[in-house]
């Protein structure tokens, strides 16, 4: 039977309401009740991924901002790999020059230069992902992930840089345009010491290149005495990639990305069907 399980969040063990189902909630309950240890990995804030976390009454370890923080049980910081401040300053001026909009996540909260512009992003993003929702409720969702999330406005990013007090944990950049996200992330991909991935297909995530869920999944394992190979890792994007490629059961979700299908030996159903919940229960029956 598997020994630990670490899922993701956004499109795996929440649904399209942002919510943890009852369904994943029991399943995870049940799996800790049996000496598993579950660990959350997400692109999120601690913040960010305690709220959703907290309304389901689920304690355990977190892996935030995809690896470059990682939290015990009872909140306390255990590792972080942050970013260089020069390597951040390109990073910036990079998404600025092809007029992409982003926010950067720190150990001090999260920051954006322009609220409106954030706020309509994440309208827009979350009016595709739930086309059934009225405008209203999803405006209201937006502000609430600023307001929840600790989102605050800075007038410039210059001062974080400028600050060695900040560690600069990722930038996370938005837009709906392809080409121009597509066209940045050739030249980041170059600034030494830099990681870029995606959890959307209009976001890019950009990291310490020590700053990935597969690496701090790694670690999290090997300080619990447990095996990477009866370990299961559920995503459904390609910031889950790295722990999927680490963990013995690697498990898709019905909603993913092809190219994570396309890798993964298990599958599973989507996040809007307890996909996570499904894959856990069927885990503890089999052997890895």
């Amino acid at each position: 039977m598997i020994e630990c399980i670490a899922t993701d969040m956004d499109g795996t063990l929440l649904n399209s309401k942002q919510q943890v189902s009852e369904a994943n909630r029991r399943a995870i309950m049940e799996a800790q009740e049996k000496g598993i240890k579950v660990v959350v990995a997400t692109g999120r804030s601690y913040t960010e991924a305690r709220f959703a976390l907290d309304e389901a009454g689920i304690e355990c370890p977190i892996i935030c901002v995809n690896g470059a923080e990682t939290r015990n049980r009872k909140g306390e910081v255990i590792h972080v790999s942050g970013m260089d401040a020069k390597a951040a300053a390109e990073v910036s001026r990079q998404l600025k020059d092809h007029g992409i909009y982003f926010e950067i996540y720190t150990n001090k909260g999260t920051y954006t230069e322009d609220y409106e512009k954030g706020i309509d992003i994440i309208i827009d993003i979350f009016q595709s992902a739930n086309p059934h929702v009225s405008e209203q409720q999803i405006r209201d969702a937006a502000k609430k992930r600023f307001s929840e999330g600790h989102i605050s406005v800075i007038d410039h990013y210059q001062e974080i840089f400028d600050d060695p007090s900040y560690i600069i944990y990722k930038f996370l950049a938005f837009s709906f345009d392809d080409q121009a996200l597509e066209n940045a992330e050739g030249p980041l991909k170059e600034i030494e010491g830099i990681a870029v991935s995606s959890s959307g297909k209009e976001n890019l995530e950009i990291t310490n290149v020590h700053a990935q869920k597969g690496i701090a999944l790694e670690k999290f394992v090997e300080e619990h005495g447990l095996d990477l190979s009866k370990t299961m890792a559920i995503g459904d994007n390609f910031n889950d990639l790295s722990m999927m490629k680490k963990a013995g059961r690697p498990v898709a979700m019905g909603n993913a990305a092809q190219g994570i299908k396309d890798y993964c030996e298990f599958h599973t159903a989507t996040n809007e069907e307890d996909g996570v919940a499904k894959a856990i229960f069927e885990a503890m029956k089999a052997t890895v």
